[in-house]
């Protein structure tokens, strides 16, 4: 067996683990071993990349390869052991940024180290191969720095609005189709540089132009963008298994943002265009009179429910108030209330964030349910608790066409008899908007840190669940 044809078979076997990777990631009981498969792949297909490479190249090339990747693996494994959950989502934007860096890059080497050997026609589709890889990869990598700050809070979140957004983005695209047919005819540094340019721009006005709210979608298309800069590095490249991992990523990516736009009623082609952030509404300030309510208090509210729905939201991941909560709906079981954990499809900041979290405390999965499967029942429940949710129970979704974000649907928390919600403050949420379940009647608002007034929740259970000492006899 010949290096390629070994190199060849590391690939299908590689690609077969990354299917593999991707049907066991679709389930939480198997995604460790979906892990276990795609890291499986990868070093599979790094090995068969690196023995393919070292037939042409000198012994200071591959010690060079080994460099950068025991740097890229430390990078890794540092970055993977520090980071905290509430870090995940910017950290995956500012790593789908390498990838569409990596992309623009092998664009660009691909212009300008062209094989003699590429004439005519042949010629002209490496051409577009370049072009369009750095397009996409340029898009990409901005696209994904801006996304990684407003993540992270380092920029406003609140949509970008410059006037005629569209015309600019149309314009931009425009551009791009005639800068490629004109590249491909007569190929020059000039047309290169100017569609990075272009494609810089670009990325970063998409992403800008869209809400705080709406940024679990933009993690997911950006997922989407990155897997099409890789197939395009791919074709340059002419490595199959790019391809094909490029086309998984890119694909299951799309699929998913397809997925959360049906769930929260926005236009999966407004996302592709960056068009569906509008204008966060101005705080209005506090929209009538709020209640309080204190740990012992809720204590005892749901001592007495038959009931208790629990809806997390990014405040629980940031409080890191998981465990806590796992403590607590294990008591209340224990009792004998029935406890369930409503999710919203994009609670949190990235898809599945709080479905991660919970698993992490060991909640059970099977009490754990979709919002579709949940909404249903509010109107039974006898309290429910928010902890940390603020956008994906906001009733103005329903109530108000003029809200930012009119038309998705949220968990109708409001509908129970009781609802306590766990905040530091009285703020907006991410994406700038009042909550008017705050004034409701039959709302309560407990304020502090999540993970201490949950503490403090399962101290108080645990006293009143203590005996009553007799009191002495006071006479004879």
């Amino acid at each position: 067996m010949t290096t390629v044809t070994a190199a060849e078979a590391a690939y299908v076997v590689a690609a077969l683990l990354f299917i593999l990777s991707l049907a066991g990631l679709s389930r939480h009981r198997t995604s460790r071993s979906g892990v276990v498969w795609g890291i499986t792949g990868m070093a599979i297909a790094l090995a068969a990349t690196i023995g393919l490479a070292s037939r042409s190249i000198t012994a200071t090339g591959l010690v060079l390869i080994a460099v950068a990747t025991a740097l890229g693996a430390g990078i890794g494994l540092w970055r993977a052991r520090v980071v905290e959950m509430t870090g995940m989502p910017e950290l995956i934007a500012i790593m789908h940024s390498l990838v569409g860096l990596a992309a623009a890059f092998v664009g660009w080497n691909g212009y300008l180290d062209v094989d003699p050997e590429l004439t005519g026609s042949l010629l002209g589709i490496h051409h577009a191969e370049v072009f369009i890889g750095v397009f996409i990869g340029a898009v990409t990598f901005t696209g994904s720095v801006v996304a990684y700050l407003k993540l992270s809070a380092r920029i406003d979140s609140r949509p970008l609005m410059l006037p005629g957004k569209h015309v600019l983005n149309v314009s931009a695209l425009v551009a791009f189709v005639v800068l490629t047919v004109a590249f491909v005819a007569r190929p020059g540094m000039g047309l290169l540089i100017a569609v990075t340019v272009i494609a810089l721009a670009l990325g970063a006005h998409l992403v800008a132009s869209i809400g705080g709210g709406d940024m679990p979608v933009v993690v997911s298309m950006l997922n989407s963008y990155s897997g099409w800069a890789a197939a395009a590095s791919g074709f340059l490249l002419a490595n199959n298994l790019l391809i094909v991992t490029g086309a998984l990523v890119g694909s299951s990516g799309a699929y998913l943002s397809y997925i959360m736009c049906k769930a929260m009623n926005r236009s999966f082609l407004s996302v592709i265009a960056g068009g569906f952030g509008t204008p966060a509404a101005a705080d209005d300030g506090e929209q009538g009179e709020h209640r309080e309510i204190n740990a012992e208090e809720t204590a005892e509210l749901l001592r007495d429910a038959s009931s208790v729905i629990i809806t997390p939201g990014y405040g629980m991941a940031v409080a890191q108030a998981q465990y806590p909560v796992a403590e607590l709906a294990r008591k209340l079981r224990e009792r004998g209330v029935e406890v369930r954990f409503g999710i919203h499809p994009v609670a949190g900041r990235l898809p599945g964030h709080m479905n991660v979290l919970l698993a992490e405390a060991n909640v059970p999965y099977d009490i754990v349910l979709e919002m579709d499967e949940i909404n249903d029942d509010f109107p039974a429940t006898s309290v429910v608790l928010v902890i940390g949710a603020n956008d994906t129970v906001n009733p103005a979704a329903i109530d108000n066409p003029a809200s930012p974000i009119a038309g998705m649907p949220v968990l109708h928390v409001w509908e129970a008899a009781h609802v306590v919600v766990f905040k530091r403050s009285m703020a907006v949420g991410y994406a700038g908007v009042q909550n008017p379940l705050f004034f409701r009647e039959n709302t309560q608002m407990l304020f502090g840190d999540a993970k201490q007034r949950v503490e403090d929740i399962v101290r108080g259970l645990d006293a009143l669940d203590a005996p009553v000492p007799e009191m002495a006899a006071t006479s004879r």
